[in-house]
């Protein structure tokens, strides 16, 4: 793969996925940028395109918490980001890796996470990355362990907290809200039936993360409005689908409804912050029911925004 060396200056180079872009990962870039102006070094943060697994392995599906845009967004607040194809990559051993890093970028020092490992070789131990820096002219520098309060802060326990509902928790752990963009689309029109007009979200990115199912209070930038308050409800539509033989109850929704917005929104994207779980999904035995449930937790979520 030809990559072309633009800038002179020497680098401190981290590698990694950083899918999240989370408080560990910053931590890590936050001594990456300190140690570059000690040594005189320009930060460069060096990613994958896809997740390696899924090119490792045929059948995982990934389940990301950030698209590839939204990485390389939050990453170049960093320091330079360089985009590399995996696939490309993978048969490189942990030297041939470096080697290249250095020869194409002049990565001078690698900073490396407390747990990450790379090269087709699966080295195992810090010290024989630190062996092979030292014999290409790379320093080789080992992180420590971040973690926040009680929890091990990884990309796998925000996923964990999503997937039970846990949003405060993976906010946290994010340092930011979880969100997800996706397209307006056409739905079956029960909101605007029952006088809460919602817009249907066609997830971008489908290998995102979807929280698990219930009703969350959000907000929501649009193209006329940043930061509008949210009633948010993922599920499959319990209380129509007893109903209508149509449906297929395994299909799971996403719809916003904006209190503060009139207008029409179809083809249009929405970027959706998860804030808080206001509740379980629930099954009610009427429309009229569910209305006055509704009605009840967009005051819940006007009161909590």
């Amino acid at each position: 793969m030809a990559i072309t060396r633009r800038n002179k200056l020497g680098k401190i180079a981290t590698i990694g996925f950083f899918d999240g872009v989370h408080g560990g990962h910053r931590f890590l870039f936050e001594h990456l940028r300190e140690e570059g102006t000690k040594r005189g070094l320009d930060p460069l943060i060096v990613t994958f395109d896809t997740h390696p697994r899924a090119v490792l392995q045929s059948d995982y599906v990934p389940q990301l918490l950030t698209s590839l845009d939204e990485r390389k967004a939050l990453l170049s607040a960093f320091g330079e980001v360089k985009i590399l194809p995996f696939a490309e990559i993978q048969g490189l051993t942990a030297a041939e890796f470096m080697a290249q890093l250095k020869d194409e970028y002049d990565v001078q020092v690698l900073l490396m996470g407390y747990d990450h490992r790379f090269g087709s070789d699966r080295l195992q131990h810090p010290q024989d990355y630190r062996r092979i820096g030292e014999s290409i002219g790379v320093e080789v520098l080992t992180m420590p362990e971040y973690t926040e309060g009680e929890w091990h802060v990884s990309s796998t326990e925000i996923r964990t907290a999503l997937e039970t509902g846990n949003v405060a928790v993976a906010n946290e752990l994010l340092g930011r809200p979880y969100s997800l963009c996706g397209t307006v689309v056409h739905g079956v029109g029960l909101g605007h039936t029952i006088g809460f007009p919602t817009a249907n979200i066609k997830p971008l990115d489908p290998h995102k993360i979807i929280p698990r199912t219930g009703v969350y209070v959000a907000s929501v930038n649009t193209p006329s409005m940043d930061n509008a308050p949210a009633f948010l409800y993922i599920g499959t539509n319990p209380t129509r689908n007893q109903s209508d033989v149509t449906s297929h109850p395994s299909e799971v929704f996403i719809e916003v409804h904006i209190p503060s917005f009139r207008g029409d929104l179809y083809g249009r994207t929405l970027e959706i912050r998860f804030l808080r779980l206001l509740r379980e999904e629930k099954r009610f035995n009427s429309l009229e029911e569910l209305k006055a449930q509704i009605k009840a937790d967009i005051d819940s979520t006007l009161r909590q925004v």
